[in-house]
């Protein structure tokens, strides 16, 4: 019986085990293996997609700066393709225009440098002896200009180290303007481009989407028009105003190059928000240090003064209806592109943030705002309360006193 039972049992687990396999079988679904293979395969089209964009990423950089600079340049083209002229020789002839100022200033500001630098190397022997001088004057020493510099040239193996580095990163220096000079080209050559065929790259575009996202496309691409190309041409006023009042107080002053000095405070002043002044101004001291260092403290104080008259008088009335931005709203965009794009994403910001700003303004509802001293805070909280209590008091009708 036992042995009845054991054979009996066994045939019945093997037949169990074979079932449950079989089941299993049957019932796993058949999409299964499939999902599991195009999970795979959207997998590796996503680290393809990854790696291509970050190989791509310079190349995107510079067609987005160029897209920009076609805004910028639309405007111009557009009136005098509406004056008749064939749009690619107005293109060229703005271009032509473009190139000619950007020449012009790198020139000046080469110029600006060599000339400085000259200036200082011949000024600097006397700076340090006059330096020297004081210095025993006041701390009653007795160093001498031979003493130090033996001191410098023989015992210190600074200038040497310093010139080693520098010759052997010369190749290193070269290989970046090389570049950067391409970088340049390719971008100037994409503008062309894009402002030549402006019209068929938005026909392009709209032929893409339905005819209800066409007049919305069209519409954020003249904001974006109207926003970059303004932001350019206020800036450029403001630039040639600073050159014009910085160059004219540096003639004042009797400094050298003082036309050159006012086109490199111009430009630097008016396309680098809120401290473009302040780093212009380090060049003009460092050249007055040399000269009368009296005069280093009055292009200080002219140079803060300009700033507040240039954020608060000047600067509101030019871009009150280009690129109306706040200060604080446009110091943080620049903040945010240098992170995200470095130079260019610092340079873009401003009239990227307009034209996202202009756009959203018309699709948001803003309500009008009563008059309340609580929002100027030009009183304090104590005397709000008196006068409150004071207006409920005068609206509450009198008491009747003959319910008594």
């Amino acid at each position: 019986m036992a042995g009845t039972e054991t054979d009996l049992d066994e045939p019945a687990d093997d037949g169990g085990g074979g079932a449950g396999a079989h089941v299993l079988g049957e019932h796993m679904p058949q999409w299964l293996p499939r999902a599991i293979a195009t999970v795979f395969v959207y997998l590796a089209l996503f680290l393809l997609a990854v790696w291509a964009f970050q190989r791509l990423t310079g190349i995107l950089t510079l067609l987005l700066v160029a897209f920009f600079v076609s805004l910028a340049m639309e405007p111009a083209v557009g009136a005098l393709v509406g004056k008749g002229v064939n749009r690619a020789l107005a293109t060229a002839v703005v271009f032509i225009l473009l190139f000619a100022g950007a020449a012009g200033f790198m020139f000046a500001l080469v110029t600006l440098l060599v000339e400085t630098i000259t200036h200082l190397v011949n000024e600097l022997p006397s700076l340090v002896d006059s330096t020297v001088r004081w210095v025993n004057r006041t701390f009653h020493q007795n160093f001498s200009l031979h003493e130090l510099t033996d001191r410098l040239l023989h015992d210190s193996n600074i200038i040497n180290n310093y010139a080693q580095t520098a010759a052997g990163n010369i190749w290193g220096v070269s290989s970046t303007l090389l570049g950067e000079l391409a970088k340049i080209f390719t971008i100037a050559l994409f503008s062309m481009y894009m402002t030549a065929g402006g019209p068929k790259l938005r026909r392009a575009v709209c032929s893409l989407l339905p005819p209800a996202r066409q007049a919305t496309v069209l519409h954020a691409w003249d904001l974006a028009i109207e926003k970059t190309g303004g932001y350019l041409y206020s800036r450029a006023l403001l630039a040639v105003i600073s050159t014009v009042a910085h160059a004219f107080f540096l003639w004042i002053l009797d400094i050298p190059n003082a036309v050159a000095l006012g086109i490199w405070f111009g430009v630097l002043a008016s396309f680098v928000p809120t401290v473009g002044t302040y780093l212009a101004g380090i060049l003009p001291i460092l050249v007055a240090l040399t000269i009368h260092p009296i005069d280093a403290v009055w292009i200080f104080i002219f140079v803060v003064l300009y700033q507040w008259f240039q954020d608060y008088l000047l600067q509101p009335r030019i871009t009150a209806r280009t690129v109306d931005v706040n200060a604080a709203v446009a110091l943080l965009a620049v903040l945010a592109g240098g992170a995200l794009l470095g130079a260019v994403g610092a340079l873009l910001a401003i009239p990227a943030t307009a034209t996202v700003q202009a756009f959203l303004s018309e699709y948001i509802t803003r309500y009008e705002v009563p008059e309340d001293p609580r929002i100027e805070r030009t009183t304090s909280v104590r005397k709000r309360r008196k006068q409150a209590q004071a207006a409920q008091r005068s609206a509450a009708p009198p008491a009747d006193s003959g319910e008594g």
